[in-house]
């Protein structure tokens, strides 16, 4: 373990991560640990996530459009705080996970809420162009391949739409840099990456990002905010914003 753990004296950190082992995820690993974290999700995380999802959910009511696409929606935590003209579909890879997020729905009589599907976020079945807003909240770090996500997400949202995205993503220094990069391996048992990173979603060279916000508490959650824009047009912004 000492050699996951440590590394080596001639690395810098960025060498280090990029190197350390980490567990790959696949569907069904996803599956495995969501089936085993349904029952006692919202008592374990519901708590420590309740201000990044508040904060995401605030972000989407404000922003123009009413077809919301919630990506990996889980038991439904954040279904509630939608404003009533938005109109929602969730999706997520576990059926266990669903079946709370629809208890949910009826017990709490959400009309805004159109649909909870059983789909793999890395190949929805929506059309192009189909949402004004698509959310994912912890979530990236779940999915086998992030920039799969990311990809698919753009193609369902319409051009100009936003992606919003509330994660955890890993210290670039420090003590929980280290923590996070000896956890890695446990990936699969876990259902997420603990050490993923920014660049394990997106490029932020090649999207517009509109806001990237710490959450609380003490900024372990971070709000990112990308508008759906085609990457040569987004690059220009990002370079017309740094020459202003």
């Amino acid at each position: 373990m000492a050699s996951i753990i440590e590394a080596p004296r001639n690395q810098t950190g960025e060498a280090a991560m990029r190197d350390h082992p980490r567990a790959a995820l696949d569907a069904e690993s996803v599956r495995d640990a969501y089936r085993r974290w349904a029952g006692v999700y919202d008592m374990v995380f519901g708590g420590v996530s309740a201000f990044g999802r508040r904060r995401a959910v605030a972000a989407v009511n404000r922003l123009p459009g009413t077809r919301v696409l919630e990506v990996g929606v889980g038991t439904g935590l954040a279904l509630p705080r939608y404003r009533a003209d938005k109109r929602v579909v969730g999706i997520d890879l576990s059926r266990e996970m669903l079946m709370k997020a629809d208890e949910r729905m009826r017990a709490e009589q959400l009309s805004h809420v159109e649909g909870l599907l059983e789909m793999d976020a890395e190949l929805m079945a929506f059309r192009d162009g189909s949402f004004d807003i698509a959310v994912a909240m912890f979530t990236a770090s779940v999915v086998p391949d992030a920039k799969k996500l990311f990809a698919e997400m753009r193609r369902v949202v319409r051009p100009g739409g936003h992606l919003l995205f509330v994660n955890h993503f890993a210290a670039e220094a420090g003590p929980r840099w280290w923590v996070e990069r000896a956890m890695a391996p446990l990936s699969r048992v876990l259902g997420w990456h603990p050490d993923f990173a920014l660049t394990d979603l997106l490029d932020p060279a090649a999207v517009q990002l509109d806001a990237v916000v710490p959450c609380q508490p003490g900024g372990l959650f971070t709000l990112v905010q990308v508008r759906n824009t085609p990457a040569a047009e987004a690059a220009l912004d990002a370079i017309t914003t740094a020459a202003a």
